[in-house]
C-alpha cells in the first residue's frame, strides 16, 4: 500500500527515514523510533504509524498497539505546552480540582482535549512529588505552585504572550 506524502509533509518524513535508518538494527528500536518520531510529527497519526510499520516490515497492529499502551505516545495532535493538574492527594485536598475547572473554563476545553488554537492540551496527573507547593501544575517543564483558581490566567497568558513573541521573531 502506498502511502500518499503531502508537500508540507516530505521534510519531517525524510527526517523519519533518517532515524528509522540510524536505529532500525539497534535491539528494542521501535520505541525510539516511535519516540523520535513524535518529536518530529507532534504525535502519531495512523499515516506515521503505517509508515513505519512498512519501512520495518513489522505488523500495523504491532506499532498501534504500542502507540496505543503507552501513555508517552499520542494519537492526536498536542499543543504546543502541556498543561499537567496534579490531583494527587496533596494537591486535591488543597484546591486542585477547582484549579483543573479554571483551566478548563479558560482554555474552553476537557482533560485530554487540545485548544482550537493548538496552543494548550490539558492532562490530569498523579503526584509528581511537588507536594511542598500543593497545589501545582506544570506546563511542559514549568512547575507553578501554590495556586488559587486566581492565578490561572495570568500563568496562562504568560504562555499566550510568549508564543506571540516568538511567531513575530521568526
Amino acid at each position: 500500500m502506498e502511502i500518499l506524502i503531502e508537500k508540507n509533509e516530505e521534510d519531517n518524513f525524510k527526517k523519519l527515514d533518517e532515524i528509522i535508518e540510524k536505529y532500525k538494527e539497534e535491539e528494542g528500536m521501535l520505541i525510539r523510533i516511535l519516540q523520535k518520531s513524535q518529536e518530529i510529527f507532534g504525535y502519531l497519526p495512523e499515516k506515521v504509524q503505517t509508515y513505519i510499520s512498512q519501512k520495518l516490515d513489522i505488523p500495523i497492529s504491532t506499532i498501534n498497539g504500542i502507540v496505543s499502551f503507552y501513555a508517552l505516545f499520542s494519537e492526536e495532535p498536542q499543543g504546543k505546552y502541556t498543561i499537567g493538574v496534579c490531583l494527587g492527594t496533596a494537591c486535591y485536598v488543597k484546591g486542585a480540582q477547582e484549579i483543573l475547572e479554571t483551566i478548563k473554563k479558560e482554555l474552553q476545553i476537557d482533560v485530554g482535549e487540545t485548544s482550537m488554537d493548538k496552543l494548550f492540551t490539558l492532562k490530569a496527573t498523579r503526584c509528581i512529588g511537588a507536594c511542598g507547593l500543593a497545589p501545582v501544575i506544570t506546563i511542559n517543564e514549568d512547575v507553578h505552585g501554590k495556586l488559587t483558581p486566581a492565578d490561572i490566567p495570568s500563568i496562562l497568558y504568560k504562555y499566550i504572550k510568549k508564543h506571540k513573541e516568538n511567531k513575530t521573531t521568526k
